[in-house]
């Protein structure tokens, strides 16, 4: 097998050290590549080379980092600390180099991928869409460790280098070269060319690229945004406010004593519980991405026909959402509701949305119009006969929705899959009495569509593998992650949030006033605490929920009356415009809404109940529903409970997940399914 870094020699003189890692789709830094890299540092050193060029032979990824799963299993801060220095010396390898060598990056260059390029003296950077740089460390909860957290500000200055490091994200090329992370942008095509071009210029001129001091930051810029960043996380995440004391410490200092700095602060945070939870969501979401069937039923045999053409029925929000995406993903859809004026309004929805993706970047405005002429609407059934996928996203009701599938069975192909959006309601209740109910099953979206990774397919009683294996393939074609789940009243994810959310508003009748019981679990992590969250979804779709959650589990949870209370006020929550419900929402500010209506006998406050009760409670109670849905065969998996819960009701990343959690605190033992 062949080295996952190569070297060579031309007839110019150039030297050309390849990362191209045998049998992967990405080059990452691991044992081997560093071996293999330090070999061809000593064969530049041996030879009579004038310069060097560094590239990949990836068509997508120039170097997508360290390998997370050597990151994972440092056992503590001293070997997390001998990590670093170990990636350190290598590129100081590079920076030493007596001749001039050139970075060609082309594809993702991330973490220590970007950190080898700030080792190079010059960095270009093809314009290629893949082509995507920078730092992303501190969203895995850990810091650039291989000199980024001390180059890059040498480089562009504090105050930016603070900024790309702090926001974890990748930057397209143009972005990069703007904000100095790369010197050139040019053609793909032309990468290799112009990169010798750049490296032999370098080679004849009289010394290293000469590059302007970078600005030093105000007396207090450390200090605030240190207080501003700590005041954002919580102070639950350690790895940001860590990299901004690195870069101030090590402004003063010579190179050497500030790598130092920074490797003993990476052994810190690498070490720590944070990031190895963050590392342990990061391979849940990969996981999720490659989703398969296995353990829910044999694999299909014989030819999966592809989805091509998909009806959705309802134009509300979360229809015309779902419509929007499939048109933006190449699919034809047609939109129906009973109203032109409704059919109407979801096609301005959908063209809002396309107008946003182009405002955003997301879309090109040729590709917003394509999408959009995919899109066609009717008050009658035109087009569903030629449909091989119906959506319905109509309101939450059996009855409504048994009455449409009935319709429906009568309408498209025999062949053509049948599917509900429904949040919470049976499949077999909805859709278990159409002929061939193997075609039935839920694609249970997350509003906003176009935003939300996650997808709950819900397998019914009769779902065929060839139906559930049609429908996988169409979660992946629209770029979503899929929780599997059985058909069950409120699969997972309205089962697990609502009993929380029951058991918050529980407290919150009881006195707990509504500032300190969402301010709670936002000090735990969750970006809104649950009585926000409530009019997030809406206040008449929880109260839909409470009640159906309350029919289905009679002995184990009885409905408030809060959100009925809040309906019959005219109290709707947030998710129909800017009105009002547990909250207030007036010229974009939001406050406690004292006017909304307690039970009679509410208390007046619970002062003797603290943060920490408040938090065991109502994680306690998720966490036993998620048990139970793990039992009662629901999901499979803790893994599959804890990428939902992350990805499709914001559980708080940097504790891994509800069911690493609850290891975490003892609430379920570690043995099995761990992650």
């Amino acid at each position: 097998m062949s080295p996952p870094v190569t070297f060579s020699l031309d007839a110019d003189g150039v030297a050309w050290i390849i990362f191209d890692a045998p049998d992967a789709r990405a080059n990452v830094f691991n044992p081997a590549t560093q071996t293999a890299l330090a070999g061809c540092i000593v064969q530049v050193n041996a030879c009579m080379a004038r310069a060097v060029v560094v590239l990949s032979a990836k068509e997508t990824i120039f170097i997508a980092g360290a390998d997370l799963k050597w990151l994972a299993v440092l056992p503590d801060a001293e070997s997390a600390t001998a990590f670093s220095r170990t990636g350190q010396a290598l590129f100081q390898q590079v920076v030493s180099l007596r001749i001039p060598v050139v970075c060609a990056i082309h594809g993702a260059c991330a973490g220590g991928g970007y950190e080898l390029a700030l080792a190079c003296h010059w960095r270009l950077a093809s314009d290629a869409p893949a082509t995507q740089i920078g730092l992303p460390e501190v969203g895995l909860g850990t810091i650039p460790g291989w000199g980024g957290s001390v180059r890059l500000p040498r480089l562009i200055g504090a105050v930016p280098a603070l900024d790309h490091i702090l926001r974890a994200k990748l930057l397209p090329a143009r972005e990069a070269l703007t904000a100095g992370l790369v010197d050139e942008v040019v053609p793909m095509a032309q990468l290799k060319e112009r990169a010798k071009v750049a490296a032999l210029r370098l080679a004849g001129a009289t010394g290293l690229p000469l590059r302007p001091s970078p600005s030093v930051p105000a007396p207090n810029f450390f200090a605030e945004l240190r207080r501003a960043t700590v005041m954002k996380l919580r102070d639950q995440q350690p790895a940001s406010p860590t990299v901004i004391d690195i870069v101030e410490q090590g402004a003063g200092l010579d190179l050497s004593a500030a790598l130092e700095i920074e490797a003993l602060a990476f052994g810190r945070v690498t070490a720590g519980e944070v990031c190895k939870n963050l590392v342990a969501v990061f391979f849940l979401r990969d996981a999720a991405r490659k989703r398969n069937l296995d353990g829910w039923f044999e694999a299909p045999t014989g030819t999966i026909l592809p989805i091509k053409r998909v009806g959705v029925v309802g134009a509300g929000v979360m229809g015309s959402g779902i419509a929007h995406w499939l048109a933006a993903s190449g699919y034809e859809v047609v939109l129906r509701d009973v109203q032109p004026e409704f059919v109407e309004r979801g096609r301005e929805v959908v063209r809002g949305l396309f107008a946003n993706a182009v405002k955003r970047g997301q879309f090109s405005a040729a590709n917003a119009d394509a999408g959009l002429s995919r899109l066609t609407t009717t008050t009658g059934w035109d087009g569903f006969e030629s449909c091989d996928l119906v959506i319905e996203a109509i309101v939450e009701n059996v009855a409504a929705k048994r009455q449409l599938f009935t319709e429906l069975a009568g309408i498209v192909r025999p062949d053509a899959l049948l599917v509900s959006n429904t949040s919470a309601l049976p499949i077999e209740e909805i859709a278990g009495h159409v002929p061939r109910p193997e075609r039935t099953l839920g694609l249970h979206f997350f509003n906003p569509v176009s935003r939300m990774p996650l997808v709950e397919l819900v397998i019914s009683r009769a779902t065929s593998a060839e139906s559930a294996t049609r429908v996988l393939a169409l979660v992946r074609a629209l770029g979503k992650s899929p929780v599997i789940a059985r058909s069950s009243p409120g699969f997972l994810m309205t089962r697990v949030l609502f009993f929380y959310l029951n058991a918050a508003v529980k407290l919150w009748e009881q006195g707990v006033p509504a500032a300190v019981l969402d301010g709670t679990l936002r000090d735990f992590g969750w970006p809104m605490g649950p009585l926000r969250l409530i009019d997030e979804v809406g206040v008449d779709v929880s109260d839909f929920i409470f009640h159906e959650m309350t029919h289905y589990f009679p002995a184990r949870l009885a409905s408030t009356s809060a959100c009925t209370r809040l309906l019959a006020a005219g109290l709707k929550g947030r998710k129909n415009g800017m009105g009002a419900g547990f909250y207030t929402y007036v010229n974009g500010r939001e406050a406690v809404n004292e006017a909304v209506p307690r039970p009679p006998a509410a208390g007046t406050g619970r002062p003797e109940l603290s943060q920490a009760y408040i938090v065991d409670h109502l994680m306690g109670v998720m966490i036993d529903e998620a048990c139970l849905c793990l039992k009662e065969g629901v999901v499979l998996s803790p893994a599959d409970i804890d990428f939902a819960l992350l990805s499709g009701a914001g559980f708080p990343a940097f504790r891994g997940g509800l069911m690493r959690y609850a290891r975490s605190i003892g609430r379920i033992p570690t043995a099995g399914n761990n992650h």
